[in-house]
């Protein structure tokens, strides 16, 4: 059930906002690999601009997002539905609904990876600091938030892709 006012929504079912239509905004060959992952973008659909807020599902095998950390940005996960595994650079835990985990920028790189049978569901939280910046320690990739709030993605030499 939705509600509204005249300033617009302010409440409403978090599974019936739309998917996002893209998956992710990574380039290929890593585009490919969040096939699994649907975010439902709910932060947007208030128009918040300090933080966004995310419903994502995983489906078995589906990744939330590249290893990563952010330069200035923090990110905030609870977990509200199966076991992902949370993947840091020195270990892997795996969580269960109930679980949060917080990422303070230029901290350790994480990832969250569905490595059962059911789907995971969880809040993730993070916010939208200008001049952020994602680095990838697996990859050969570097991202940079432009001043319109786009991602923009290259190679680690600065190469775009």
């Amino acid at each position: 059930m939705t509600e509204k006012s005249k300033s617009g929504m302010i409440a409403v079912r978090a599974a019936d906002v739309a998917p996002r239509g893209k998956p992710s905004n990574y380039p290929e060959p890593f585009f490919s690999r969040m096939k699994g992952r649907e975010k439902r973008q709910l932060g947007d659909v208030f128009g918040l601009n300090n933080f966004g807020v995310n419903l994502t599902r995983l489906s078995p095998g589906g990744e939330s997002a590249l290893l990563h950390r952010h330069s200035r940005q923090d990110e905030f996960i609870y977990i509200l539905d199966g076991t992902p595994t949370l993947i840091t650079e020195t270990a892997e835990v795996v969580l269960e609904p109930g679980f949060c985990a917080g990422f303070p920028a230029k901290g350790e790189a994480h990832q969250l990876v569905n490595r059962t049978k059911n789907d995971v569901v969880y809040l993730e939280v993070g916010d939208r600091t200008p001049g952020d910046e994602g680095s990838y320690p697996k990859d050969d990739l570097k991202a940079s938030l432009g001043l319109d709030g786009k991602w923009r993605f290259t190679h680690k030499d600065g190469q775009p892709y």
